[in-house]
């Protein structure tokens, strides 16, 4: 029935069935197949009255007809064809010259023939298929979406008879020509006139005036999207998961934001919003404008793989949260640490001294999330990465502990598959582009109970102050930035719901930009697209294995008897490292001398003191970081330092690490020993083997340049307490 080769223009539709891509045929043309049940009767109805009226009793020829062409002919008088639609496809299907008598003949050969094999409702879909209608459309669903913006069983009355006499004269009735316009009009208004007198259409008054003007260019809406599912699935028409709606409202937003970031060189942008419990893609962006060949807009900036910065730091602190290694107010170190031979900073290069673990998560910390990166068991922050579909090809070992700051390339892509698991149920699914149901589960990233208290942790940011301002429309947003190194890229994660959002900005030409910081560019645009979504909330509700409990808001442990404030937090049962606060403690002091007293000798002058007992290398964080602590009352003369206090623990070596080898050579080869003190602390002693190397005021290091051989060091403090771990010496 159809020409041997005829190419046809594939359709990609949202989840809504509206067409968001219609491409050319082969041979440049849009062109739909459809079935004649899915063609309106109206239009049916006024095709056969302008082509063929009587189409279902004549057997392909109709002998009146032809005879009367004939006739005019012979008399040079012409007053009309002879061609009946079956004839007509008959030429449309074999490409037929029928300007002279051979050609009509053969068209009518061909057209009994076509009614030999084929029933009339056949032969009148191929019509529907074939006939062209302007331009470079041909068929009716092209011309109705095209020219009426509607599917073919969609098209009004009026709209019906205008498109059923445009195949007459296609080369001079094009709707998209505003000059082609009146004769469409004048056409259609003859057809009209022919209908009865009581016909509706014909009594209605605007019929004849009626104008087909097409309600937008051919739709190339999300076109990397399209790109990709067009790839993946050769079929004619496609559904796809897309949401129209959501989609522009995200183009819209990521434009608006360009165009005021543009000053800065700012000029890219890529987003993706996914529905977290099927996986669903419901808007893709890949890049700030497909058709600007000036920041590369064809290329897709979603399967880009960039420096996520610290947009990955939520994985480390989910993965310390379900080992047991803190719980939400968990007290954690901002301050200078050595891992070997790695000194990593903060992004402002300064530190905050103890910050528990939800600020330090909000605040983005990176000596935090590198000590718990470095405490993680198992494969740690690699492991989970990998089955969590990220792709790296290098071993643990080349990635080390800058993984957790961006030190492998991930995609947006990737990074909305995390996360939607994160927000989901833990495991590791592909994203879903067309309908069906999720892909079978993966391995598990995270269980319940970490999954929750990470998001719960990543959520609000109004209380951190100004800079977090942007956050204050939406306060159960759970959100993450990435800052990447050089400032090339900005990354912003939000979950709100069952939806997460992934947005990228910076320059697809790797460029850096000091203005590429991510709270100020990324995160803003974030909740600004999360604002013109309105994507519903949906409450977390804490799971079986997750329990509230009072801590102390400064030492993130449960409060005592002397703990003067009270914080409620998460925990896991069994799980999260919870103790008693030892921060806060009563000592004796003098009040007329104001020294501290060992014990209760009755003196009237007596009063009882609670005091924060915080470790000398804290109080020194502090102290850089500009929030100094009161120190402990002076003892009273003839009392030692260490009376009527609490003994605590004993000093941890942090420098060298037990059980290491260490190369050293030449006069200037050393060592730094550095040791975690207990409070109160003031001074360590160290030894090697049964020698003395020296003292140290708490919290400060000793240089030593040790012998080779394997070696005993040992630390004390000045309350007696001691610790002891071995190394290897080896001369260079």
């Amino acid at each position: 029935m159809y020409p041997e080769g005829l190419g046809w223009s594939r359709v990609v539709r949202d989840r809504h069935g509206t067409v968001i891509h219609l491409s050319q045929a082969s041979d440049g043309r849009y062109r739909l197949r459809s079935r004649l049940d899915e063609i309106s009767p109206s239009l049916v109805r006024a095709t056969l009255l302008k082509e063929d009226r009587y189409f279902r009793w004549h057997p392909g020829v109709n002998p009146v007809a032809a005879g009367r062409a004939a006739w005019d002919a012979a008399t040079g008088n012409p007053a009309g064809g002879a061609s009946t639609l079956t004839m007509q496809v008959a030429r449309l299907r074999w490409k037929l010259n029928t300007r002279d008598v051979g050609g009509k003949l053969v068209q009518m050969f061909r057209a009994l023939q076509l009614e030999r094999h084929y029933s009339k409702d056949e032969i009148l879909e191929a019509y529907f298929n074939l006939a062209p209608y302007g331009g470079n459309v041909e068929g009716a669903a092209a011309a109705t979406l095209l020219w009426c913006g509607r599917s073919p069983d969609q098209v009004t009355e009026r709209e019906a008879f205008a498109l059923s006499v445009i195949p007459q004269s296609p080369a001079t009735r094009h709707p998209g020509k505003e000059a082609d316009r009146p004769r469409i009009a004048a056409a259609q208004a003859r057809l009209i006139a022919t209908l009865d007198e009581d016909d509706p259409l014909r009594r209605d008054p605007l019929a004849a005036d009626f104008t087909l003007i097409p309600p937008a260019p051919p739709p190339h809406e999300a076109p990397h999207f399209c790109r990709q599912v067009m790839k993946a699935d050769p079929s004619g028409t496609i559904n796809t998961t897309l949401d129209l709606r959501l989609q522009k409202l995200v183009e819209n937003g990521i434009r608006e934001r360009l165009d005021r970031s543009a000053e800065f060189g700012i000029v890219n942008a890529c987003a993706v919003l996914v529905h977290a419990r099927s996986r669903e893609v419901l808007a893709y962006v890949g890049s700030g404008d497909y058709h600007d060949a000036s920041i590369c807009g064809m290329v897709d900036g979603l399967r880009g793989r960039r420096s996520p910065g610290s947009a990955l730091k939520p994985f480390a602190y989910g993965l310390a949260l379900e080992q047991g290694l803190i719980h939400p107010r968990s007290l954690l170190v901002d301050g200078p640490l050595t891992f070997a031979d790695y000194n990593p900073e903060n992004f402002e290069r300064e530190f905050m001294g103890p910050v528990s673990a939800r600020e330090a998560l909000l605040r983005s910390r990176n000596i935090p999330a590198v000590d718990l990166a470095r405490r993680l068991s198992g494969d740690g922050l690699y492991g989970l990465l990998k089955r969590g579909g990220v792709s790296l090809p290098k071993p643990p070992s080349h990635y080390g502990l800058t993984l957790v700051l961006g030190g492998a390339g991930v995609t947006p892509l990737e990074m909305a598959g995390l996360y939607a698991g994160l927000a989901d149920d833990g495991r590791c699914r592909p994203l879903a582009f067309l309908p069906g149901g999720p892909e079978p589960a993966g391995p598990v990233l995270l269980d319940e109970a970490a999954r929750f208290l990470t998001l719960d942790l990543m959520t609000g940011g109004k209380e951190l102050g100004k800079d977090y301002e942007f956050t204050a429309g939406a306060p159960a947003v759970a959100w993450k930035t990435g800052t990447s190194h050089g400032f090339r890229d900005a990354w912003a994660v939000g979950v709100q719901g069952d939806h997460e959002l992934v947005v990228w900005m910076g320059n697809f030409s790797g460029r850096g930009n000091n203005a590429l910081v991510a709270r100020r560019t990324a995160a803003p645009l974030l909740f600004d697209l999360l604002s013109r979504l309105d994507l519903p909330d949906a409450p977390r509700e804490a799971p079986a294995g997750v329990r509230m409990t009072e801590v102390c808001p400064q030492s993130g442990c449960l409060p005592g008897a002397h703990c003067p404030h009270r914080a409620p937090s998460w925990f896991i049962p069994g799980v999260s490292p919870i103790k008693p606060c030892e921060l806060h403690r009563e000592i004796l002091v003098d009040g007329d001398t104001g020294r501290r007293i060992a014990r209760d000798d009755g003196r009237a002058s007596l009063r009882r003191e609670v005091h924060e007992f915080w470790p000398p290398d804290l109080l020194e964080l502090f102290r850089q970081a500009g929030v100094p602590r009161r120190g402990l009352p002076a003892p009273e003369h003839g009392i030692a330092t260490t009376d009527g206090l609490d003994p605590g623990n004993a000093p941890g070596i942090l420098s060298p690490l037990a059980g290491r080898i260490y190369i050293t050579g030449g006069a200037d080869s050393s060592i730094p020993l550095h040791a975690k003190p207990a409070a109160g602390v003031a001074a360590l002693y160290w030894f090697c083997d049964d020698s003395f190397l020296g003292s140290a005021p708490a919290g400060e290091s000793l240089a030593w340049q040790p012998a080779a051989g394997t070696r005993t060091l040992r630390v004390v403090d000045d309350h007696g307490r001691g610790s002891a771990i071995s190394i290897t010496v080896r001369a260079r």
